[in-house]
């Protein structure tokens, strides 16, 4: 009867800084009822995440806590499992972060974990989610409450304040000095110059974040990359001649990022660089500013990244970011716009992924038996699966019970027993182990090594997309050189220098969803109205709404001015910018220039791609961003026609549709779905099947997946692509 509360949390470091928070207002709760004469026993708190001992874990069996602090992933283990008998008694649910989670696989599945949830406890626990940055407030309604629910809404109506400055430490960022460059995201894979050390902003804002640091108590960087926060604090940390600042990520060891956290807290500890490992709701009491290099990208997470600064009450949070280089002065101008006007991003919820499905049948089926009509009925309360339709319901019952043939893949072997006959379902022997040791939905995406044949030297990495459709002896572009492919190891592309020769281009995706839809439209609205407007009005905008410094304003217009006097115009929400020339190579090219983000530019370029290869009859190589896309056409004789580029809508879902299954991002999705679905298992707790031993199992089972329409993964990946 003991354990009433369950907090669930997105991360872990979050379930251990909740867990101390609560220690005060315990103590606080037991000497009150002491004044008062009252006879309360002592108010237990424990923590079950992957990081518990077991000895731990055990105990917690034996002596249930009163307030029990988890992860998503945790909690489906903890009802998989002879320990939920700790669970009848819960009385209330707090889902912390609930927007980090609604807009993923993650959320839905941990949505049916509550369902689940609901069917052990005695009684249907309240649940309660707690979040400072989603919208509309109805939709994240919905996901925590399920269907035929009542859910009300708790709306504080207010933002924290900002105080926020956009500084640009330089009077021109197309003028740079040469200095080291710290790479990061698709530079990354690019490399020093050959002819020496690129043109950097990093010797100027270097010496300006030290400076920001040591004026502060406590001071957070915020940057995009694991990689590049541990350079950026090695290169801080040699500028001030002492370990002033930490890197902070999720590669670092648990007990490591304690100690780390504790210092920041306490003061002692001057800064951190971290990635969003430290983005979500943890407390850092001592931290009075917040760094961020680059763009926010989201409105959401500018919001989340801003206010770990200023954590006393009526402190506002204080903010300084730094652009990298010019393309990133306009997408921070209106990211930091719509964060003070509180436009945050529109969430939207996955709706019916089968491979979530699949997984949590065969745990719930693993415990006991239910009749077909239970799990339909439970299934159905989860909000993202509200509207599943029964054939796709029932065809995932076939797979998992054995209707494809195993004889081609073992793995589709059945997992469950289907009695049609009773309409009742249960596990087959080795399914709770099945379910346990290959549990949960965050991806396993790799990056491939480049090295050279000769010594091994880095060259810098490659997206598992790209390397998938890969052969020896095929060239490629990497940075300022074109490379032939040797070999691909199970980790690595060995290269040796093809220089002068037509190679395809790189590409490098990595887990980013892209820029937003909304952030792009403002983006294109934005440059068309600051084009249209008197220089010193512009500057005076970009002062007063995006909190800009004279040298981020008069840069920003600057680029822009440039884009007109290059083409003509710049590429707005009303226009788009086509380009078509020939590259170094005597290749054509066409670059297709818009703001609305990868998730526009992907189908497009996929579809055009498909139009011309139809047409032309010869290869078309494609790469897209979130500034546009670009189309290569190695054997083209004349300038290709833009009339390909310029798609009705319905043709483009046909030819995205026919052009996906072969793709690179298709084999890439089928893989993490196959494995979500537990097609794909893992052999031991804990330890990773190598990714290629992955993507050759996933390979021969797409193969099969392939001969048959209705398999409910291959329809997934589809959805999921879509």
């Amino acid at each position: 009867e003991r354990c009433r509360v369950l907090y669930v949390s997105p991360l872990k470091a979050l379930t251990v800084d909740i867990e101390r928070n609560l220690q005060a207002p315990l103590r606080g709760i037991g000497l009150q009822a002491e004044r008062m004469g009252s006879a309360l026993s002592p108010i237990t708190v424990a923590i079950r995440t992957g990081d518990t001992p077991a000895r731990d874990r055990r105990h917690m069996e034996r002596h249930p806590p009163d307030i029990l602090i988890t992860t998503p992933e945790s909690l489906f283990l903890l009802l998989t499992s002879a320990a939920r008998q700790i669970l009848p008694s819960i009385r209330w649910v707090i889902v912390d972060e609930i927007h980090s989670m609604a807009e993923t696989k993650r959320g839905a599945h941990l949505a049916l974990s509550l369902e689940r949830l609901s069917a052990v406890t005695k009684a249907e626990p309240q649940r309660i989610g707690l979040s400072a940055t989603q919208r509309p407030l109805s939709e994240t309604a919905k996901f925590l409450g399920g269907t035929n629910r009542e859910v009300t809404i708790v709306d504080a109506g207010r933002i924290k304040p900002m105080e926020i400055t956009v500084e640009v430490p330089v009077e021109d960022m197309a003028d740079l000095e040469r200095g080291t460059e710290v790479y990061s995201g698709p530079s990354a894979l690019i490399g020093p110059e050959p002819d020496g050390p690129r043109r950097s902003i990093w010797p100027a804002i270097h010496p300006r974040i030290l400076e920001l640091v040591r004026q502060h108590r406590s001071t957070i960087i915020f940057v995009n990359s694991r990689r590049l926060a541990e350079r950026l604090a090695a290169a801080i940390n040699e500028l001030a001649g002492a370990d002033l600042v930490r890197a902070h990520h999720g590669s670092i060891a648990k007990e490591q990022r304690l100690l780390i956290e504790d210092a920041l807290k306490a003061g002692r500890l001057p800064g951190l660089v971290a990635t969003s490992s430290l983005e979500l709701g943890i407390d850092m009491g001592a931290v009075n500013l917040v760094i961020q290099v680059e763009s926010p990208t989201s409105v959401a997470s500018g919001i989340q990244r801003i206010g770990r600064a200023g954590h006393s009450v009526g402190e506002p949070s204080k903010g300084t970011i730094f652009p990298k280089y010019r393309g990133d002065l306009l997408e921070t101008a209106v990211v930091v716009d719509r964060m003070l006007r509180g436009e945050i991003e529109t969430t939207r919820v996955p709706r019916n992924p089968l491979d979530v499905l699949a997984q949590q049948i065969v745990a719930m089926t693993a415990m006991e038996t239910w009749s077909v009509a239970a799990i339909s009925e439970l299934v159905h309360r989860a909000y993202p699966f509200s509207d599943l339709g029964p054939r796709a319901f029932e065809s995932t019952l076939d797979m998992l019970s054995g209707r494809y043939p195993s004889d081609e893949f073992a793995e589709l072997r059945p997992r469950i027993v289907w009695d049609r006959l009773e309409g009742k379902i249960r596990g087959r022997a080795g399914a709770q182990r099945l379910a346990v040791v290959s549990g949960g939905t965050i991806p396993d995406r790799g990056l491939f090594s480049v090295n050279l044949l000769d010594n091994g030297k880095r060259v810098g990495e490659l997206d598992e997309e790209m390397v998938y459709e890969m052969r020896p002896g095929e060239t490629f572009v990497l940075g300022a050189t074109t490379w032939r492919v040797a070999d691909i190891t199970p980790s690595q592309v060995m290269v040796t220098p093809a220089p002068g020769e037509p190679g395809r281009i790189a590409f490098w995706h990595g887990d980013a969803l892209g820029r937003p839809v909304e952030v792009g439209r403002a983006m294109g609205q934005a440059m068309r109205e600051l084009t249209a407007m008197d220089p010193e009005a512009a500057v005076g905008r970009l002062r007063e709404r995006s909190r800009f410094d004279d040298r981020a304003a008069r840069n920003l217009l600057d680029y822009l001015s440039d884009q007109v006097q290059a083409t003509g115009t710049v590429p707005t929400d009303r226009t788009i910018v086509i380009e078509r020339f020939r590259d170094q190579l005597g290749d054509w090219r066409l670059s297709v220039l818009t703001p609305f983000g990868a998730r526009v530019h992907a189908p497009w370029a996929l579809a055009a791609r498909a139009r011309m290869q139809e047409r032309l009859d010869l290869e078309v190589q494609m790469i897209y961003t979130d500034d546009g896309f670009a189309l290569r056409l190695p054997e083209a004789d004349r300038a290709p026609d833009i009339d390909d580029l310029l798609l009705d809508p319905e043709e483009v879902r046909e030819l995205v549709t026919s052009q996906l299954h072969g793709s690179a991002l298709f084999a890439s999705r089928f893989r993490e779905n196959a494995a979500r679905a537990l097609l794909l298992p893992r052999r031991r707790p804990g330890e990773r099947t190598p990714l290629w031993q992955q993507r050759q199992r996933s390979h021969d089972l797409l193969q099969v997946a392939s001969k048959h329409a209705e398999f409910p993964i291959l329809i997934e990946t589809y959805r999921e692509c879509l």
